[in-house]
């Protein structure tokens, strides 16, 4: 009996759900940083096996709404909830239930879809404190499954699949064996771009960062691909420090960007990138749809 559906990974920002996604298909799809607001578009990752094929659409980050662009993430995450077939809660190693956790699983006891519960960063946790954290969670009632997982140290992650499988219903293939994601080349490009953006810039600039990757063309004959990028911020002094002085901060960004994409697209790249300024976009409705978020 071969099994598939779609599986949803909720929880607050910086648990861990793009670490596990990863893991899960072997390739890095979904970026990962220590910043609120890292994922914000509703990402397709897909694990085929021979029995079964997950499809996980990895959301945003749960929390409280700033700017037009926050309401959207909120609302994509919030969508999935009843149309998937299990939906997986991460939580991290944090002993007390904060506010957006009970706001979130407020949210969770109205829906009837079955749950999962992952605990992740279990490697920073005693075995006492893990122990006391499931049973608060389990005298809730909600879960299907309780799974402790460390997704940077692979632990437990075959368990986690395992439960999946159990739960999925009977199905088809929906996708190619082959196929680990629903997004193109061209999107994964510009979120690796903006990864490197939100690991070496400063708190509260990557915020305001678009990637937008304007050309993408493989040379003839030879192994290189040229990709020229934009990366957009809110404000002109913003500009100035993505850029750094004498180019420096740029090019750090555009070095460490092109090894992932090396990687990804197995072949040489040479990467340009360009710095615009699209003054406060986060809060124009119709620019964050321009840029994609719709």
């Amino acid at each position: 009996m071969y099994k598939s559906g779609f599986v949803t990974v909720i929880g607050r920002p910086n648990v861990g759900k793009s670490t596990l996604l990863n893991k899960v298909i072997g390739e890095k799809i979904s970026i990962i940083s220590d910043k609120p607001q890292t994922t914000r578009n509703q990402i397709k990752l897909v694990h085929t096996e021979e029995d079964a094929q997950i499809v996980f659409l990895d959301t945003p980050g749960m929390q409280n709404p700033k700017n037009v662009l926050g309401e959207y993430m909120l609302k994509m995450s919030r969508s999935t909830l009843e149309e998937v077939d299990v939906v997986t809660y991460m939580v991290d190693e944090s002993l007390s239930i904060g506010a957006m956790d009970s706001q979130i699983i407020e949210e969770l006891k109205e829906i009837s879809t079955p749950i999962i519960l992952v605990i992740n960063k279990i490697d920073q946790l005693k075995k006492e404190e893990l122990d006391r954290l499931i049973e608060k969670f389990e005298k809730m009632d909600l879960f299907k499954a309780i799974i402790p997982i460390s997704a940077l140290n692979d632990e437990n992650i075959t368990e986690y699949i395992n439960t999946l499988k159990d739960l999925l219903p009977e199905g088809p293939q929906y996708f190619p064996e082959d196929m680990i994601t629903d997004q193109p080349e061209r999107f994964v490009v510009s979120e690796l771009i903006r990864e490197k953006a939100l690991l070496f810039l400063d708190e509260e600039l990557p915020h305001g960062i678009y990637v937008s990757v304007e050309k993408m063309k493989k040379r003839p004959k030879k192994s290189m691909v040229d990709i020229d990028a934009n990366i957009y911020c809110e404000k002109d002094s913003h500009k100035g420090m993505i850029i750094g002085k004498g180019g420096k901060m740029l090019k750090k960004i555009g070095v460490a960007a092109r090894e992932d994409i090396e990687s990804l697209l197995d072949t040489k790249v040479n990467l340009q990138l360009w710095v615009k300024v699209e003054k406060n976009w986060r809060e124009k409705e119709g620019k964050v749809k321009y840029f994609g978020y719709k």
